[in-house]
């Protein structure tokens, strides 16, 4: 059975538990990571030096990093659905998840931070406003690649909107006035009626 060690409130962990429920996996959680502690033992770190969540064991094969996690369930158990077997369109799906953590992501993480995990006597009202400045931008790139499409990549849903959609979740969650982004929300709306994203992404952010 697939074992999973992380937290529902983080992103990277939410990604990993959405790909295992659309795919119907079999698998344990076993909750790390924040208040729950337990990243700093010497078993979880012979896991992941790097001490944070998502860590999974398939069958003693051990991996971290969530984009890589849900490349490789998606591979393993998903071809074909999550993983497109098509080349070019598995491709675009990857392209779109490396953009979520290298671009999108980082961009809000200051927002997030601040307005969700902070109280507010604490929070930089300057470092809020450029952190949220930045994030618009590649929401409104996400915005006009989701025009005419119902998914990322076309008409089929794969781990690229999977991935995208639980950072979707987070910033259009954010107590803040956003741009319109109407295709990215109705993109949104899609996610959000999957079965498989029930209890995984839920409102008020944590």
């Amino acid at each position: 059975m697939l074992k999973i060690w992380g937290r529902l409130s983080s992103v990277n962990v939410q990604k990993v538990m959405w790909a295992v429920r659309e795919l119907a996996l079999p698998h344990t959680l076993t909750e790390v990571g924040g208040r729950f502690g337990g990243v700093d033992t010497p078993e979880y770190t012979r896991m992941n030096p790097n001490q944070l969540v998502p860590v999974i064991d398939d069958g003693g094969f051990v991996l971290w990093e969530s984009n890589a996690i849900v490349r490789y369930l998606a591979a393993r158990y998903g071809s074909g659905t999550l993983s497109p077997a098509d080349v070019c369109l598995r491709a675009d799906a990857d392209r779109w998840m490396d953009w979520q953590a290298t671009e999108w992501q980082p961009a809000m993480r200051t927002a997030f931070l601040e307005l969700i995990r902070k109280p507010e006597a604490e929070r930089d009202p300057a470092a809020i406003a450029d952190s949220l400045q930045a994030a618009e931008r590649y929401a409104l790139r996400l915005d006009a690649a989701l025009k005419g499409r119902d998914f990322i990549s076309g008409t089929q849903f794969t781990m690229g909107d999977l991935v995208l959609g639980c950072a979707a979740h987070r910033w259009l969650g954010l107590p803040a006035e956003r741009p319109a982004t109407p295709h990215l929300s109705a993109w949104y709306r899609r996610l959000m009626m999957r079965p498989a994203v029930q209890g995984v992404l839920t409102l008020p952010l944590a």
